[in-house]
């Protein structure tokens, strides 16, 4: 959809956040909620950064938007992930660079979006389906296509609508997902830099981890080799234990 034909969205609510991790970094986020989203899920995008850090800086309108003395803003698009970024499954990444991004991204200024897309798209229980078929053999990928899903079901288009509404159209994004890149770029947003997170590999995740570099284009650079037949609770790290690599 090109950025012309974008539906245009609102800002619904605005509110400060103090936020807190279990390892003890805190900080403030402002988090943002909107109306006229296409695909109509409850999306969030959290303002971090020294500009977002008092509520005092912001009125009760929705006129807020980016400034553009503030620089080029760092931002990311994280999919919901339940068991990741609440309980911590090491089966993925998704907690470790939730975590890692929130900090990135106060350090230097911009936005978190957490968008309801668990499971690439297909949904909290066909996700544990497709850890299932892991378990059995399949890598992720394969896995979706067995439940009669897409790959990659993800479509960033509320997405490009959030940062429109939040007045960004240009954005370094922090991902290692080049279809993140391309999708914002065809909605009409400019990416001027990937910048990469890094690679937190555990003993569980290494086997779909180096799915996602070997069949999605994954910046994931240092991985660890691993057998592509490996399910993903035989894949093992050196020591058995999980590292993070730039």
């Amino acid at each position: 959809m090109p950025s012309g034909q974008l539906p245009v969205a609102t800002l619904r609510t605005q509110l400060s956040v103090p936020l807190r991790f279990a390892d003890g970094y805190a900080t403030t986020a402002r988090v943002f909620s909107f109306d006229g989203l296409v695909d109509g899920r409850e999306h969030l995008a959290f303002g971090l950064g020294e500009a977002f850090g008092s509520s005092a800086a912001f009125g009760s309108g929705a006129a807020f938007g980016w400034a553009e003395q503030a620089g080029t803003p760092l931002v990311r698009l994280h999919s919901e992930c339940l068991t990741g970024d609440v309980f911590g499954s090491e089966r993925c990444d998704c907690g470790r660079q939730l975590r890692e991004a929130v900090e990135r991204i106060a350090g230097t200024g911009g936005y978190l979006l957490y968008l309801r897309q668990e499971g690439r798209g297909i949904g909290l229980y066909d996700k544990l389906d497709a850890y299932a078929l892991q378990d059995a053999g399949l890598d992720t990928y394969q896995a979706n296509r067995a439940l009669g899903h897409g790959e990659d079901e993800r479509d960033y288009t509320a997405a490009a609508q959030m940062l429109r509404t939040l007045q960004v159209t240009k954005l370094r994004l922090l991902t290692n997902n080049p279809d993140k890149v391309a999708q914002l770029n065809r909605l009409g947003l400019q990416v001027l830099e990937r910048v990469g997170t890094g690679v937190h590999v555990s003993a569980a995740n290494l086997a779909y981890l180096s799915a996602k570099a070997r069949h999605g284009a994954h910046a994931l650079a240092g991985l660890p080799a691993v057998d592509p037949a490996d399910s993903a609770d035989q894949a093992c790290c050196p020591n058995g234990s999980g590292r993070s690599a730039g």
